[in-house]
């Protein structure tokens, strides 16, 4: 603690004594101004140590700090390090590097996805990893940047998050060694929230478009992620921008992040800007001649892009989901939401539209539609716990009869990490509709009685829409089937559940 306190007293201290012209002072002064640049990102990570919890902003590739990771990378001497970070990056990139070169001792982190370098390191007893849902990281780096030290929410109620027993270390024959602890929790107006701790850094790295010697920044499109509170909950912040500016330069409303939340800035030497997921708009020729799997998918969503209602504010998950923003209906206004910082995403863009600031939840490249906004992830999920989202669409691997829904975990073989999925999901008054195939690879049923893996949340799950059917969640009953696909029957449906269900009296095919 006296070290990082030395640090950043030695930061405050370089003062560089420029004159800078504040426009709009009626008395035409000039100002002093001490600078917090520095001149490369070797120089910038001065007194980061071994044991140091480092705050990484960034969403996949989209808005990382590429340079400070590579200057963290360089110094084999910083080890046992604790990274707070959404996730980390890609096997051979971003804060991935930092997992090849055996840096960091524990994650926390809300995904791992597709980074098998992480996946393999987590279940393979190397590598400790604390999951947590991804709203809840960035309401805990706000809350720690804010000096609130805790606070209360609901998502994660009924869960292992509630309970505890999420696998944090296990050891290489598989078993669990340390796992997460059980929650607090309080009851407000009838309902149970359990309680979350907010989280301080020793650093905190990020990454911005833009910023001035006074350390002001502007993060570019969705690129403010987890960025923005990243900034502010660093007992020493380092930033890094595409661009340095003259003080007064950047408008006062212009501004994301004050400089008081800054200690050190430089200009990144290098940016490579990589989109973890290129992702073009495909033309109906283009769609016929794609893979029978991905035939079925588009099926589903197609099916799920009539849930749609003119006027709605709609998020939309990974995978599967996200495919829903290519068939709205061009009649009806839909207001796509994304929980890493965009309201109003539009389709997957052309080859001349790609930017690597615009990426979905899924980290795919995307557009933004006249009239949309971007911002960070903590207002994003802000949007989400406020009941603000009239429905969220999600993946899913298991649903059961009471509309528990499953869908981050195959304990010991796959982990997905819990992401957003549980944030959306705990919001009471937002609709939950899940798409999924109806039966696993081996033709074993994903509608249960009760689920077996992990569970995201707990009856909240509305509508369940799948290559075979439709069904209802009627609270209390089960479940009702509502439609079929073309070529199914009732029969069929019987067959291929795992459950018992009603069947709606004007059930017919129609997808």
């Amino acid at each position: 603690m006296l070290a990082i306190k030395k640090q950043a007293l030695a930061s405050a201290s370089r003062v560089l004594f420029r004159t800078g012209v504040l426009s709009g002072l009626a008395t035409g002064a000039a100002r002093a101004y001490h600078s917090k640049l520095y001149k490369s990102s070797d120089e910038a990570i001065e007194g980061v140590k071994s044991g140091n919890t480092l705050l990484i902003g960034g969403f996949g590739l989209c808005g990382i700090p590429e340079n400070l990771l590579k200057a963290i990378a360089r110094r084999k001497d910083i080890q046992q390090l604790t990274a707070v970070s959404n996730n980390a990056g890609t096997a051979d990139y971003g804060l991935g590097t930092l997992l090849q070169s055996r840096q960091i001792k524990r994650m926390v982190s809300s995904y791992v996805g597709e980074n098998k370098e992480f996946s393999r390191q987590y279940l393979g007893g190397e590598l400790e990893v604390e999951l947590l849902p991804q709203g809840t990281i960035a309401e805990r780096v706000r809350s720690g940047g804010a000096g609130i030290p805790a606070f209360y929410t609901l998502t994660g109620v009924g869960t292992q998050v509630e309970t505890g027993g999420i696998p944090i270390k296990y050891n290489k024959e598989g078993e669990v060694v340390i796992a997460s602890e059980p929650r607090e929790t309080k009851v407000f107006n009838g309902r149970k929230y359990l309680m979350e701790e907010g989280i301080v850094g020793d650093f905190a790295l990020v990454k911005a478009w833009k910023g001035d010697e006074l350390g002001n920044l502007v993060f570019k499109y969705a690129a403010s992620n987890f960025n923005a509170p990243m900034a502010t909950a660093g007992k020493i912040t380092i930033a890094e921008v595409e661009e340095i500016v003259p003080v007064g330069e950047l408008k006062p409303n212009e501004i994301h992040i004050s400089g008081i939340h800054v200690h050190r800035i430089l200009k990144g030497e290098t940016y490579e800007k990589r989109i973890e997921k290129l992702t073009l708009r495909r033309s109906a020729e283009e769609e016929s001649e794609l893979p029978e799997a991905m035939k079925q998918r588009i099926h589903i969503i197609k099916r799920a892009a009539r849930e749609f209602q003119d006027g709605m504010y709609v998020n939309l998950g990974i995978g599967m989901p996200v495919l829903a923003s290519n068939y709205i209906d061009p009649s009806i206004t839909v207001h796509l939401q994304s929980e890493n910082g965009i309201l109003g995403m539009g389709p997957f863009p052309t080859a001349e539209e790609v930017d690597a600031d615009l990426v979905n939840a899924g980290k795919e490249s995307v557009t933004v539609l006249p009239g949309g906004t971007c911002f960070s992830s903590d207002v994003s999920f802000g949007m989400i716990r406020g009941n603000r989202l009239d429905m969220t669409i999600l993946g899913g691997m298991q649903v059961s009869s009471r509309g528990d829904l499953s869908n981050w975990m195959v304990p010991r073989k796959l982990v997905k990490g819990l992401g957003g999925a549980m944030d959306l999901v705990s919001a009471p008054k937002s609709r939950v509709v899940v798409t999924m195939t109806h039966t696993s690879k081996d033709g074993s049923p994903k509608i249960l009685q009760e689920n077996t893996l992990p569970l995201t949340g707990v009856q909240c799950v509305d509508r369940i829409i799948t290559d075979k059917c439709v069904f209802d969640v009627i609270p209390n009953k089960g479940l009702l089937l509502r439609e079929l696909s073309y070529g199914q029957t009732v029969d069929s449906i019987r067959a291929s559940t795992g459950c018992s269900f009603e069947v709606a009296s004007d059930v017919a095919e129609t997808y």
